[in-house]
């Protein structure tokens, strides 16, 4: 049986997310078929006075060398952002462009005449809904996650749609209020000069926080999709404070991750390459 838009009301009704801000991470393949596609979903969330946010990250087309070799120690570098090549690309909110593998209810979302979209040029966040201007104008080069501190201010959630918590981009907010130092890495400003950016770390182990979520996670089936739901104040506390007392909880399976390695033990040194010494 298809998925319909007012069966994705009905969801989002049981769920108890009606009027609320999400953070929606989602796989379309997961329902099995849904009538309309993206679009249907998006709109079903919205007809339930929801603000949808949803992740729009654009490395693939934005992203730059560092200016002058500047190659902080401890910042995750994969040997294909060491030799990035120059580019001329200038990321701005209005910009279509998004990576492939960000999903199909992004893509359509940055299409719409009705969002907003963040001032950052590898990790924006898309929103439509009445709170969209509220969640999204504080996000910037060097504060990435802003539009989560809104999310938890505005007693938000975090919806799963047939995706694992290894796709919660918000655990890596977690990670920050822990006390890490974000990864930095670099695109052009809008005057095609390199600026330095805040990213996130690997994802690949944050099923490891399944069990400490599991008391306050609401689920439900839509179709043949798993929505999971996470209010993101507590899961912010719990997440946070887990981090805080086991730093590898966050650490994946593969004992090359170079994101890993630098991340758990806290990030990148920035202050070692502002003195002068050396990054390596």
């Amino acid at each position: 049986m298809p998925v319909t838009l007012s069966m994705i009301r009905v969801a989002v009704q049981q769920c108890g997310l009606s009027g609320k801000a999400l953070c929606v991470h989602s796989s379309l393949r997961s329902f099995g078929h849904i009538e309309g596609g993206a679009r249907t979903l998006l709109e079903g969330l919205l007809a339930e006075g929801c603000t949808v946010m949803a992740p729009s990250f654009s490395l693939r087309t934005f992203s730059a060398p560092p200016p002058d070799s500047a190659y902080p120690a401890r910042n995750g570098w994969s040997e294909e952002e060491l030799s990035l090549p120059p580019t001329s690309q200038i990321y701005r909110p209005d910009t279509t462009a998004i990576d492939l593998d960000m999903g199909a209810l992004p893509a359509v979302m940055v299409r719409e005449r009705r969002r907003v979209r963040g001032w950052h040029p590898l990790n924006s966040f898309v929103a439509i809904g009445p709170l969209a201007e509220q969640l999204i104008a504080p996000q910037k080069p060097l504060a990435v996650y802003a539009p989560f501190k809104e999310l938890c201010g505005l007693d938000g959630a975090i919806l799963l749609m047939g995706v694992r918590l290894t796709s919660m981009t918000f655990l890596h907010y977690a990670e920050q209020q822990a006390g890490r130092t974000l990864f930095r890495r670099w695109a052009n400003d809008e005057h095609g000069k390199p600026q330095m950016v805040e990213i996130g770390s690997c994802s690949t182990g944050f099923e490891a926080f399944a069990p400490l979520l599991a008391p306050f996670r609401t689920t439900c089936t839509v179709g043949e999709s798993l929505w999971q739901v996470f209010p993101a104040r507590a899961t912010l506390e719990v997440a946070s404070e887990a981090i805080r007392r086991n730093p590898s909880i966050t650490a994946c399976a593969d004992p090359t991750c170079v994101r890993c390695r630098d991340a758990i033990p806290g990030g990148p040194m920035l202050d070692a390459q502002k003195s002068g010494e050396s990054t390596g």
